[in-house]
């Protein structure tokens, strides 16, 4: 980690016309946008597989939750590493796992493949680049404007979608499935890991900055991190609500949509392709929302906007098994996906608050876990329930539920006051 020195020189203002915050803001978003379009595959080529290997819907659910689970279990070890040694060189190791992960999986021929590859080295490898390593460099590299640059951040997640689902599913169509992986494999090799080894930078002492919106009259040095952060935050109450209400956004957001929302659609009646643009329209509304989180977390706080998202996201579940028509599903993905990832921004900023921007990778790497463990109950407990009754309706209205109870839970979280 980088620590701060008497004998160096005090950081300065940023001399140039933009603030190198925003050059690492979006080298970061770029790589995030790359890495994280990779979670989207199963969801389009789990039909695919089906058709080829025979396997059941279950088996290949059983690989998504493992590769959720682990994406959740790495990440706060991963953030703890990136808190001590810096997010560049996690970043570059994980971004690999995650190419060998989808590269071998183009050769597979066994479920118990799948389950390597997708489930174990993906899965872990997403850990490294995720919102984790996002939300570390923005805590240390604003001072203000720190809900905007989250924002932006979090939109990665969804122009990610916005772009690549449709191209995936038309590759997986037209082309074979893994085509599709490959080229998301190519794109991860060519453009976010070299972008990463060349422009990531840690801290904005490395160079002789400041933090943006910083002065030397607020200026602190870099903190270390603390001994053991997770001993104080687990016996903070505070903790436990944020991670409750974060598994509960999981289990109503990527454990379910990215992995069935388009099998549901394909059943009802709707085209592969309009199923893609779906995802496409979700993601478009979710940068334009989770951008406007970022905003209004900055300037009306983080708990209210918070309680807002869960309840509009649960009454959206609750009308989806009722929509019949394409024009009704375009509606709900600019309303659903208006408050996808909007809830990051709240999340990972309340985290700092609370816990400590020098430990935030940790603890917010345990909220993410709790959030990835509802993901992976929502990817499996829907394909169990599928099987069960043959339709989706039950687990979308489940969801639903939970998202009102998140709603609630929200409520009790007290949120200190900070600048930015």
């Amino acid at each position: 980690m980088f620590q701060s020195n008497s004998s160096m020189a005090m950081p300065k203002g940023n001399t140039h016309s933009v603030h190198c915050a925003w050059i690492v803001l979006g080298v970061t978003f770029l790589c995030l946008f790359i890495a994280l379009a990779l979670r989207s595959v199963p969801g389009i080529i789990m039909m695919s597989l089906e058709q080829e290997f025979a396997w059941n819907r279950e088996t290949i659910s059983g690989a998504i939750s493992l590769n959720l689970l682990l994406f959740g279990l790495a990440g706060p070890f991963l953030g703890r590493l990136i808190d001590l040694y810096g997010a560049k060189s996690i970043s570059v190791i994980t971004l690999i796992s995650s190419v060998l992960g989808a590269g071998g999986s183009i050769f597979m021929q066994e479920s118990w493949q799948m389950y390597l590859f997708w489930g174990v080295l993906v899965g872990v490898g997403s850990g490294g680049t995720s919102m984790i390593m996002g939300s570390v460099l923005i805590n240390r590299w604003f001072h203000k404007h720190r809900g905007l640059a989250l924002g932006i951040l979090g939109a990665a997640f969804s122009s990610g979608q916005l772009v690549f689902a449709p191209i995936i599913m038309y590759l997986n169509v037209h082309e074979g499935w893994r085509i599709a992986i490959l080229f998301i494999v190519l794109a991860l090799s060519i453009i976010a890991l070299p972008l990463v080894l060349k422009f990531q930078k840690d801290y904005p002492e490395e160079k002789r900055l400041l933090p943006y919106g910083s002065d030397n009259e607020t200026y602190q040095t870099a903190l270390k991190p603390d001994l053991n952060p997770m001993r104080l935050a687990m016996s903070n109450p505070q903790f436990w609500l944020l991670a409750l209400s974060f598994g509960i956004c999981g289990l109503t957001t990527s454990g379910l949509f990215q992995t069935h929302l388009i099998p549901h659609g394909i059943e009802h009646g709707f085209t592969e392709m309009t199923m893609a643009m779906s995802l496409g329209v979700m993601g478009a509304a979710d940068v334009f929302g989770t951008i406007l989180s970022g905003w209004l977390c900055d300037k009306y706080g983080k708990r209210w906007p918070l309680a807002f998202y869960y309840l509009a996201r649960g009454d959206a579940l609750m009308l989806l098994p009722s929509i019949d028509t394409t024009g009704q599903l375009m509606i709900f993905s600019i309303i659903y996906g208006m408050n996808w990832l909007s809830t990051i921004p709240a999340t990972s900023a309340l985290a700092a608050d609370l816990f400590g921007k020098q430990n935030i990778g940790v603890v917010f790497g345990w909220i993410c876990f709790a959030h990835q463990i509802g993901a992976a109950i929502a990817a499996y407990g829907a394909s169990y329930v599928h099987n069960m009754i043959g339709d989706y309706s039950l687990a979308f209205i489940a969801s639903g539920i939970f998202a009102f109870i998140a709603t609630g839970i929200v409520f009790f979280i007290k949120e200190p006051k900070t600048v930015g």
